[in-house]
């Protein structure tokens, strides 16, 4: 799951480097997926570890990243369908952004809950 985590923090990265650049404004609120993502390819890079407590921390410490980057940016998921169904928005692309980033960290928290999941099967 280490390997998982670097990847969607990579994915995170690039998805806030993009955003950055195609921006008009350059706003450096663009970068916040590029944030998360760095703590998240961070966190995975520490769960690579053959400590299994260790591994454990580093990797609920990332889900929980993860949770609460998603928290923080579910509306945008809404916000993204009235868009397409012809709601103006003062930034369009911010919430293209926003709500790619809230799909991303939803997928990364449901993989890293099934996998806890079958951990904790399998210790049983």
């Amino acid at each position: 799951m280490a390997k998982v985590t670097i990847t969607f923090g990579i994915v995170l990265i690039l998805l806030g480097l993009v955003g950055f650049v195609s921006s008009p404004l350059h706003a450096p609120t663009a970068l916040i997926p590029c944030a998360v993502g760095i703590i998240l390819a961070f966190l995975g890079g520490l769960a690579s570890t053959e400590d299994a407590k260790k591994r454990m921390l580093h990797m609920h410490i990332a889900v929980t990243v993860g949770l609460l980057g998603f928290l923080g940016t579910a509306k945008s998921i809404w916000d993204y369908i009235q868009m397409l169904r012809g709601v103006q928005f003062a930034h369009p692309i911010a919430v293209e952004e926003k709500a790619a980033m809230s799909v991303v960290l939803l997928v990364f928290v449901i993989l890293c809950v099934r996998s806890f999941i079958n951990a904790r099967r399998a210790r049983a």
